[in-house]
C-alpha cells in the first residue's frame, strides 16, 4: 500500500443456421476475451467531470470522451430533485462516491449537514477497508472532495494518496491541467488499483456563461484534452498489457442553458456515465444505468462486495420486463408540460402482464388513464416538484398510476386501476419472496394494495399502503398455500385526484 501522503438472402433452415454459428462464434469469443481479461489484475479510473451536458459534450471538439463513446458505453441518467436533495455538487459527488441515494448518505446540499459517510463510505475507502494492500488514490480541485475542511472529505483520509487544489470559477482553467498532470504521473508511473480524478471547469464555465454558449464548449475542449492526458497515461504503463482496466468518466449535475442547476427541470437533473473495458461493448446505449452504479463498477472491477448498495456494477444489466416495452413508448397526447418529442409512455404492457381497468372511469389524461408504462423523462416532466423526481429506485421503464395527473381533464368516476402479473409457478408450502421497487405519495381517500392468487382463487391482499413509501426497496414474504402450483399478483391503486403510485422490477424469488 503506498504511503499516505497529504491531500496531492438464402433459404430459410440455412440462414437460421448461420445466424446460429455467427452466434455461437461470437458468444466463444466473447467468453474468451472476458476469460483472458478476468486473468488479469483489475484496475480502474473514474474520470469526474463536474456540470458536463452530455448533448454538449457531444456538440463540443471533445475526440476522447466521444472515443470513449464509440470504443464503450454510454448511458443517459437521472437524479433526484428536492426534498431529497438539491441538483448540486454536494449531493452529486456523493452519490458517485458511495453507490447510495442522498436518502442514505445523507447530503442534500453543498453545506453537508447530515452527512453519514460513516455507514455509507466512498468506493475507495470500501477497497481499503476490504482489500488495504490495493493502492487507491484521489485527486480534486474542489475541496471537499479530497481536503479535510469541514465539509468533507468525500474521499476519506483512508485512500492511500490524495491531492487537494483549490479551483473556484476563476480558477478551475489554471488548477485542473495541476490536477491532470499529478494524476497523469501516479497513473503512468505508480501502481494505483483504483482512483479518482475530479475535474471542475466545465461547471465553472456554465456557471459564468451558460451551458448553451460557446464557452462552455471550449471549456469541454479544454477538459477533453485533460481527459486525453489521463487515457495516455494509463496506456503508457510499463506493466498496462497485464492489466484490465475499465475506464468511467461521469458528472454530478447538469445546467440549464443559461448557466446554472440545484432545482428540478430535467436539465438540471441530467447526468450520464461513459465506459470502457472489458464486457462492455463498443458503441453501446442503455437506458438502465443511474449514477450510484458508479461505485458498484468499481468495486466489481477489483474484487470487493457491493453488498448494501444502491447500485449495481455496469455488466449486470436489468433484467424488468417493464423495459422491453421502451419500443412501444410513444409521444404525449393531453399533457402540454412534455416536450413534443419525448417518446416516453405507453399502455401496452409486456408480454404476459395486463392491466385491468373494469373499474376505471371514463376520460381523464389519456396518458394516465389507468396503469401506463413510463420514463422518468416523461413522467416528472408532466408536473415537476410534487416528489416524482424522488422515484430513484426505478430504472428504464416502470409502471405508474397517477390520479393526481389523470384528474386533470374531464371525467367521469374514479381512478381505479390494477396491475396484473403472470402467473408464476410456486410449490405448495413454500415461501416465496415478492421483491419489487416503489414509490408511493399517500393521501387520504387513496388505495394502495398489493394482493395475491394462488391457482385463480380470489385475491387476498398481502400488503396496503397508509403512509408514504418513497423510492423503496420493497420486500413481501408470501406464504404458498399446500397444494398450490401458481401465484399471480395484482397491484391495485385507486384515488380520486389523490397523489401516485410506481412499481418496477417485480420479481418472485
Amino acid at each position: 500500500m503506498s504511503p499516505a501522503v497529504p491531500v496531492g438472402r438464402t433459404p430459410v433452415g440455412r440462414t437460421l443456421a448461420v445466424a446460429a454459428t455467427a452466434t455461437a462464434l461470437l458468444a466463444t469469443a466473447l467468453g474468451t476475451h472476458l476469460a483472458t481479461a478476468a486473468a488479469l489484475t483489475g484496475k480502474v479510473l473514474v474520470i469526474g467531470v463536474d456540470g458536463a451536458v452530455l448533448d454538449r459534450v457531444r456538440a463540443a471538439d471533445a475526440p476522447h470522451l466521444k472515443g470513449l463513446m464509440a470504443q464503450g458505453l454510454t448511458a443517459r441518467s437521472t437524479l433526484y430533485a428536492s426534498p431529497m436533495a438539491a441538483t448540486s455538487s454536494g449531493p452529486g459527488w456523493s452519490t458517485v462516491a458511495t453507490g447510495v441515494w442522498p436518502d442514505r448518505h445523507g447530503v442534500k446540499d453543498n453545506s453537508f449537514i447530515g452527512k453519514n459517510y460513516a455507514a455509507h463510505p466512498d468506493f475507495l475507502t470500501r477497497i481499503e477497508n476490504a482489500r488495504p494492500t490495493l493502492n487507491t488514490y484521489a485527486a480534486a480541485d474542489w475541496e471537499p472532495i479530497t481536503s479535510t475542511d469541514q465539509n468533507g472529505p468525500i474521499f476519506s483520509a483512508k485512500v492511500d494518496k490524495r491531492l487537494s487544489l483549490k479551483g473556484d470559477r476563476d480558477g478551475y482553467r489554471n488548477e485542473d491541467p495541476k490536477i491532470a498532470a499529478a494524476a497523469a504521473a501516479e497513473l503512468r508511473d505508480r501502481n494505483p488499483d483504483a482512483a479518482f480524478v475530479y475535474l471542475g471547469e466545465i461547471d465553472a464555465a456554465g456557471h459564468s456563461h451558460g451551458a448553451a454558449s460557446q464557452q462552455y464548449l471550449d471549456a469541454v475542449g479544454r477538459v477533453d484534452a485533460l481527459v486525453g492526458q489521463l487515457l495516455t497515461a494509463v496506456r503508457n504503463r510499463p506493466t498496462y498489457g497485464q492489466e484490465n482496466w475499465k475506464i468511467l468518466v461521469t458528472t454530478d449535475h447538469g445546467h440549464v442553458p443559461s448557466g446554472g442547476h440545484g432545482g428540478s427541470t430535467l436539465a438540471e437533473r441530467s447526468t450520464f456515465v461513459i465506459a470502457k473495458g472489458a464486457g462492455i461493448p463498443a458503441g453501446s446505449v442503455r437506458d438502465d444505468v443511474k449514477l450510484s452504479d458508479v461505485a458498484a463498477t468499481v468495486l466489481a472491477q477489483v474484487g470487493v462486495s457491493t453488498a448494501g448498495l444502491d447500485g449495481v456494477p455496469l455488466g449486470a444489466p436489468d433484467a424488468d420486463p417493464f423495459d422491453t416495452v421502451r419500443p412501444a413508448l410513444r409521444g404525449r397526447v393531453d399533457e402540454t408540460g412534455i416536450p413534443a418529442d419525448v417518446k416516453g409512455f405507453t399502455h401496452t404492457p409486456p408480454a404476459g402482464w395486463s392491466v385491468d381497468n373494469s373499474r376505471m372511469g371514463t376520460g381523464g389524461v389519456t396518458e394516465w388513464a389507468g396503469w401506463a408504462f413510463a420514463t422518468d423523462e416523461f413522467w416528472t416532466q408532466s408536473q415537476r416538484d410534487q416528489w416524482r423526481e424522488l422515484n430513484v429506485r426505478s430504472r428504464d421503464v416502470f409502471a405508474v398510476a397517477d390520479s393526481d395527473e389523470w384528474d386533470d381533464k374531464a371525467h367521469t368516476g374514479t381512478f381505479d386501476s390494477t396491475l396484473v402479473t403472470p402467473k408464476w409457478p410456486v410449490t405448495g408450502g413454500s415461501t416465496r419472496t415478492l421483491a419489487f421497487r416503489t414509490h408511493y405519495r399517500h393521501e387520504a381517500g387513496q388505495t394502495a394494495q398489493v394482493l395475491v392468487s394462488y391457482n385463480g382463487a380470489a385475491p387476498a391482499v398481502v400488503k396496503t399502503y397508509t403512509a408514504d413509501a418513497l423510492a423503496k426497496a420493497e420486500s413481501l414474504n408470501l406464504q404458498v398455500p399446500a397444494g398450490a402450483t401458481d401465484v399471480q399478483v395484482r397491484f391495485r391503486y385507486s384515488g380520486d385526484n389523490n397523489w401516485f403510485w410506481t412499481v418496477d422490477d417485480v420479481r418472485l424469488g
